[in-house]
This record gives C-alpha cells, sequence and structure tokens, in this order.
C-alpha cells in the first residue's frame, strides 16, 4: 500500500469527522435570535445604532442583538432594557409617552406599554408567512398578490422590516424588504396584510413610513412614494421626478421632503403633486431627519454629516464638525439638543 494515499485517506478522514464534529456542537449550541433574549451589554449604547425615539421626555435607541437603550437626561447617559428576543431591531416609534413599537429583521414587531423599559413580542417572520399564507393562498385571491404573499411567505421567518409608524395608539403600519406592509386598528393584538392595498406592483422595499401633515406616507426604492387614501384604505402612488431609493420622509405644515441616495432631498409644498429638488451639496446617503424645538430641520447622512435647514427645508447647511463615523438616526433631547446614532452608537451633538 502506498503510504502517501494511506495518510492521504487518514487525513480526508479526519477532516470529515472534524467537519461532523463541528457541524454537530453548532446544531447543538444553536439557539434561534427569536428565542434568546438580548444579552446585558455595558457597551450596548456604544453598539451599532439603527433607531430613535422620543417617548415623552425620554429618548430610545435601538440596534444590532435587540439591544434597545433609554435616557432619561438628553442622551448624556443610557441603561438597557429587558428585550425578549436579539434579532437586529431597525427602527423605533413611540405615538404617546408610553406607547412604542420597535420592528427588525426575522419580521419582529415588539410592543412597549411603559415608556420603553418593558417589551413584548406582537409578531414575528414565522407568524407573518403564515398569516401571508391565511390571507391571500385562495383562488379568490388577485393572482399578483398571491404570488408577491407566496414569494414572501417562503421565507420563513426570514423577513425585513424596516419601519414603523402609529398615529395614535391603536392605529399603525410596518413595512419592509419586497413590499411587505402590515396594519393594526387595535394597537397590535391583531395584525393585516396589506399587499393588494398598495400600489407597489414590483414588490420594491418600502423603507419608510411617515406621518406629515396630516398625511401617511410611505418611501422606497426606485423612486416609490406613495400616499394613503383613507377613503379608499390603499396607498396610491405619487410622481416624483427621482428613480434611485428614498431612505425617508419629513417635513411640517405645508412642507414634505423625501430624500435618499447620494444626497437627494425632494420638496413638495402642495402635498405631493409638484416637487423641487433641494441642493443639499452632499453625493453621499441621507439616513434620517428630525424636526428641532425652534423649527428648524435637520437631515444627516451615512457619512455623518448634519444638515440643518431653517426655510422649511428650501435649503440646508451644514452643521460642523461632522459626527465621526456614519450616522442612521437623529432624535431631539428634551434640552434641545439633537442626539445621533449609528455605527459607533449614540452621542449628543452641539448646535453651533
Amino acid at each position: 500500500m502506498n503510504p502517501l494515499n494511506c495518510t492521504s485517506r487518514t487525513l480526508r478522514g479526519l477532516l470529515a469527522g472534524a467537519i461532523l464534529l463541528s457541524s454537530s456542537l453548532s446544531a447543538a449550541s444553536y439557539v434561534d435570535v427569536l428565542e434568546l433574549p438580548a444579552v446585558a451589554s455595558p457597551l450596548a449604547a456604544r453598539a451599532l445604532v439603527n433607531g430613535l425615539a422620543v417617548a415623552g421626555k425620554r429618548l430610545v435607541a435601538v440596534g444590532q442583538r435587540g439591544h434597545i437603550v433609554l435616557s432619561d437626561d438628553g442622551g448624556a447617559s443610557w441603561r438597557q432594557a429587558g428585550v425578549p428576543l436579539s434579532a437586529d431591531l431597525v427602527a423605533v416609534q413611540f405615538p404617546s409617552a408610553l406607547h412604542g413599537w420597535a420592528v427588525g429583521h426575522d419580521g419582529v414587531v415588539l410592543h412597549s406599554a411603559d415608556g420603553g423599559l418593558h417589551w413584548q413580542r406582537q409578531l414575528d417572520g414565522r407568524a407573518i408567512a403564515a398569516l401571508l399564507l391565511r390571507s391571500y393562498d385562495s383562488d379568490t385571491a388577485d393572482a399578483g398578490v398571491r404570488a408577491a404573499a407566496r414569494r414572501l411567505a417562503a421565507q420563513g421567518a426570514d423577513q425585513s422590516l424596516l419601519d414603523v409608524w402609529f398615529d395614535d395608539e391603536r392605529n399603525g403600519f410596518v413595512v419592509g424588504a419586497f413590499g411587505l406592509i402590515l396594519h393594526t386598528g387595535d394597537g397590535g393584538a391583531s395584525w393585516q396584510p396589506w399587499l393588494e392595498r398598495v400600489a407597489n406592483p414590483n414588490g420594491y422595499h418600502l423603507n419608510a413610513v411617515r406621518g406629515v401633515d396630516g398625511d401617511t406616507l410611505i418611501a422606497g426604492e426606485q423612486g416609490t412614494l406613495l400616499k394613503l387614501n383613507r377613503g379608499a384604505a390603499r396607498f396610491d402612488a405619487i410622481a416624483t421626478p427621482y428613480q434611485g431609493s428614498y431612505f425617508g420622509l419629513a417635513g411640517g405644515p405645508g412642507t414634505l421632503l423625501a430624500y435618499g441616495l447620494r444626497g437627494h432631498a425632494y420638496r413638495s409644498t402642495d402635498r405631493g403633486l409638484s416637487w423641487h429638488k433641494i441642493d443639499t451639496g452632499l453625493q453621499v446617503g441621507l439616513t434620517a431627519a428630525a424636526t428641532l424645538r425652534d423649527g428648524r430641520l435637520a437631515l444627516v447622512s451615512q457619512a455623518g454629516q448634519v444638515l440643518l435647514s431653517a426655510d422649511g427645508g428650501a435649503s440646508f447647511l451644514p452643521l460642523r464638525p461632522a459626527s465621526p463615523g456614519p450616522v442612521s438616526a437623529v432624535a431631539v433631547a428634551d434640552d434641545g439638543a439633537i442626539v445621533l446614532g449609528g455605527l459607533r452608537g449614540l452621542r449628543r451633538q452641539p448646535l453651533r
């Protein structure tokens, strides 16, 4: 017997055994993030933050591995909340001081009834998949909608929710990848898919949902912009001059701003009937916005820039210096300062 062949077979056998052992150990030690509570960490406020919200006088931030942190001193210090899962969280919103919702990967919808101190699961990707099939997998459903629902349901737990908006403590929407959208009218006790109620035939990602000046709007990829027709209970398309992705919406009385890729921002003063391009001076994505106490509008970018507008979004000037590292969220503290969240966690930004 050739000793080289023997050695080769032995090495292959050892390698195969090691792979089988590694796979067995991995399978034995694997815990689904939907079943694993978020781990308490003293560094939670310095890790990746994706979303920020104001709950009364409190700030609430969400991020990776199910981390949710709270501040009652305007962002000077943070403490971690208890969360029953460790999926990455993307967005958070509080329509009142006590009631708030957070969403993220794995189709997670969390609800808090005490200002963010404690959270309960209302929905996850497994439940969403079952809900989609139950709602649309019948001969009475539109064929295109049924096909879209089946594609989404086939992902199982691997659903991605990207934003959440509640008008009040009962009525709200969550939106996400591949056109996923659900609505609740009872504070999240039950949810209904709205695939057939949205003018999104190509299933583009829905990146943001917001209430602006009495309207509920959705922004997404490929120039997708939608407005809720309350009478018809559906989202109708709004034409805009931009065909790239929108990441967010902002504004106030008489002003609507849609912003997104490569520094693009467009402003409407007639509730979306016509649009004007805004020169932001940036070539990077605009990721979040907030209205300051004095009425100014703040826009932040994935490169750390903060832009301020004192004329309702008609023009913007940069706030210097830029934040160190990418920024994905911004909120206004009770004392009027702005707080930024991003790759390097949370920090207060002086207004100069």
